[in-house]
């Protein structure tokens, strides 16, 4: 197996593979092209006893500054395989396809299910690890399984949906993060338009009318646009001002229905709001409620396009945190925890970070 394993460098800056653009080096980084060669590179970390991370496209993460130690392994799998099973079409994605292709190449061909997932950034094999989500659709809804790597013993497992533990921004592989490493991802999509649109505000930009998925994907993209959450790469034309982010910092967080309702006293009585039904929140199936970090996080004080020195909050997008020239991840990870504390005191709600902090432990 170790025949397969890929030429190991040392050293290797990761900032320029994310997409904040912050953090140190790996102390060993390897390109792994096949399932052999992941195989292999998991092998060699365990029998020389070496700390694990696998990074793909890099859009979901925060390195510190004094980079990673260990082996960082950069999934690069590619493949797509479409196939037609009666009702549904099997689509086999391996791990380092990026993510966005995928959803462009099932609209183009009239496929429906991840179409509103348009204009996410990162590789497929991430997706189902933090269940990505957005406008109302999330990956759950179409994942038939997961194939993973074991990565204490090497052996192949395929995952069902009920195995993968999915709920909200959650999964079993996100709660054991050092157990698997994902290979491939299956999904089942349908021929024709979208489903019944969801989300509100993706509804009527869409007038409300059954569509193609190609068109919703189109709507997506203008709206996440219009928010500064299309990344836009160094050196692109006219590069978006708050392109070196992680997209939303934060989880919309679900609290019980007694909470929620605290939360909604409070902005009434302070008068961040005119009534309650001006509070944005939805009930989830289990009876608790989700509300919106973003209305918390400018509801507490921090105003889009606030900045802390090299770091700040987007001029579109309150839960983008973005990074400057000059910016660190000390400085990323102190504003977060700024926002943090003066959201829970201003309405005793916690907010959980999205991105995966990589490198020394550091404080939630």
């Amino acid at each position: 197996m170790l025949a397969d394993l890929p030429e190991i460098l040392r050293d290797v800056p990761l900032a320029p593979r994310t997409t904040l653009g912050v953090g140190g080096a790996a102390a060993q980084f390897c390109d792994v092209r096949s399932e052999a060669e992941l195989a292999a590179a998991i092998a060699h970390a365990r029998a020389a006893r070496l700390p694990l991370t696998l990074l793909g496209g890099g859009s979901n993460v925060v390195v510190a500054d004094a980079g990673v130690p260990g082996l960082v392994v950069h999934v690069a799998l590619r493949g797509v395989s479409v196939r037609d099973e009666g009702e549904r079409v099997r689509v086999d994605v391996a791990a380092g396809e990026p993510w966005d292709d995928v959803v462009a190449r099932a609209c183009d061909e009239g496929l429906a299910g991840i179409e509103a997932l348009s204009g996410i950034p990162g590789s497929t094999g991430a997706t189902p690890v933090q269940n990505v989500g957005a406008y109302g659709q999330e990956v759950a809804d179409t994942i038939v399984s997961v194939r993973v790597i074991e990565r204490a013993t090497g052996a192949l497992r395929t995952l069902s949906p009920a195995e993968c533990g999915f709920r909200y921004r959650h999964s079993a592989l996100k709660a054991r993060p050092d157990a698997y490493a994902v290979v491939a991802v299956t999904f089942a999509l349908r021929r024709g338009d979208a489903t019944v649109v969801r989300h509100g505000e993706l509804a009527r930009a869409l007038g409300g009318a059954s569509v193609s998925p190609a068109r919703v994907r189109e709507a997506v993209i203008a709206l996440r646009r219009a928010k500064s959450m299309v990344f836009d790469p160094p050196g692109a034309p006219q590069r978006d001002e708050n392109a070196r982010s992680a997209g939303s910092f934060f989880t919309n967080p679900v609290v019980d229905a007694a909470h929620a309702a605290r939360v909604v006293e409070l902005a009434v009585a302070r008068g961040s709001v005119s009534c309650a039904e001006e509070v944005p929140r939805w009930i989830e199936p289990d009876g608790r409620v989700k509300l919106a970090a973003g209305w918390l996080v400018e509801q507490s004080g921090f105003a889009r396009g606030l900045r802390r020195g090299a770091v700040g909050l987007s001029t579109r997008h309150a839960l983008a945190l973005v990074c400057h020239e000059g910016a660190t991840s000390t400085a990323l990870l102190s504003l977060a925890e700024e926002i943090r504390a003066g959201v829970h005191a201003r309405f005793g709600v916690p907010l959980e970070r999205e991105p995966v902090w990589i490198g020394a432990p550091h404080q939630q």
